[in-house]
């Protein structure tokens, strides 16, 4: 269970992420379904380049997972709404 940890802190701060930048950025282009799967996704990508990179050096492993989890979730949204919102316009 402590292997899966991290993952699950990053999927749940990516969908929280994407559902965020998503709701700011008042993009009706993507769903409610769609922002949340989007951040998941972008949550652990966020996540793994925080660890690959170090960036957990000064923070508590699941504090720097949450972070890497909501930029990565939001960024990630954030490129999936201008890019379906361009395709429906």
């Amino acid at each position: 269970m402590e292997a899966l940890t991290p993952l699950i802190t990053q999927l749940i701060s990516g969908a929280i992420g994407g559902n965020a930048v998503g709701a700011m950025l008042k993009q009706q282009a993507t769903s409610m379904i769609v922002r949340t799967i989007v951040g998941a996704i972008g949550g652990v990508g966020g996540g793994l380049l925080l660890q690959a990179f170090g960036g957990e050096a000064g923070l508590s492993n699941l504090v720097a997972n949450g972070l890497g989890g909501l930029i990565g979730g939001g960024v990630l949204q954030a490129i999936a709404g201008m890019v379906l919102g361009r395709k429906s316009a």
